[in-house]
């Protein structure tokens, strides 16, 4: 672990903010939260074709970022750390391997490699001012990916939330129940969408999605 001290100057006096780096740099290796179900052994006995996809993408950085669409520091300054401008209402965008999702009108989701989280918050809280926030909350979230012919029926069973191609386009997120739990819900493709869930309904959502893709054929991937 290693740490730094940012020196944040507001308006009234400064404040001090303790920022951990949650990747260890040597030691034992975290534990994907889907790595009881043993996905790699699941995928080299399972089917090779089907019609529906899964990959959990384990080890990702999750950070929050909060703040108010009036304030333009806010807004200029995460666009400079991003890359990308923060979307709109029920929009995601990405440049390179950074990604973000619309969650609330001042909340935003960034997914970015494991090992450039630390950078990332520390990039973003130097680059934005005023009454801003980001929190990591990468090693309570994991991302499944969903594809395939049969993806979107998949989803039918799975959410309330009206997943037809009319209303829910690339590129568009919502946060909605899923499976009597809640996952961030992202198309990513045609055939493709991407699920961000808590690490603490991981397991009872991958048995979930097993189950329902059964009738189409499931193949895991690592």
């Amino acid at each position: 672990m290693s740490d730094a001290i940012v020196e944040k100057t507001e308006v009234a006096a400064p404040v001090l903010i303790q920022v951990m780096n949650q990747v260890p740099a040597a030691g034992p290796r975290g534990e994907s939260p889907l790595h009881h179900a043993d996905l790699a052994s699941v995928a080299r006995q399972g089917n090779q074709q089907g019609g529906v996809t899964l990959q959990e993408v384990a080890f990702l950085g999750h950070l929050v970022i909060r703040g108010s669409i009036e304030n333009s520091d806010f807004m200029s300054g995460a666009e400079k750390a991003l890359g990308v401008a923060l979307p709109g209402p029920l929009q995601s965008g990405q440049q390179g391997d950074v990604s973000v999702r619309w969650i609330a009108p001042d909340e935003w989701l960034v997914i970015v490699p494991g090992a450039e989280a630390f950078a990332m918050e520390r990039a973003l809280r130097d680059a934005m001012s005023g009454h801003v926030a980001v929190v990591n909350v990468s090693g309570g979230q994991t991302v499944i990916n969903l594809s395939g012919a049969n993806a979107r029926e998949v989803l039918m069973k799975s959410t309330g939330y009206d997943v037809h191609d009319n209303n829910f386009p690339v590129g568009k997120v919502v946060t909605t129940t899923f499976a009597k739990s809640q996952a961030v819900i992202r198309r990513t493709g045609e055939q493709s969408w991407e699920l961000v869930i808590r690490r603490s309904f991981a397991d009872y959502l991958w048995l979930w999605l097993q189950d329902a893709s059964k009738e189409f054929g499931l193949v895991v991937r690592t």
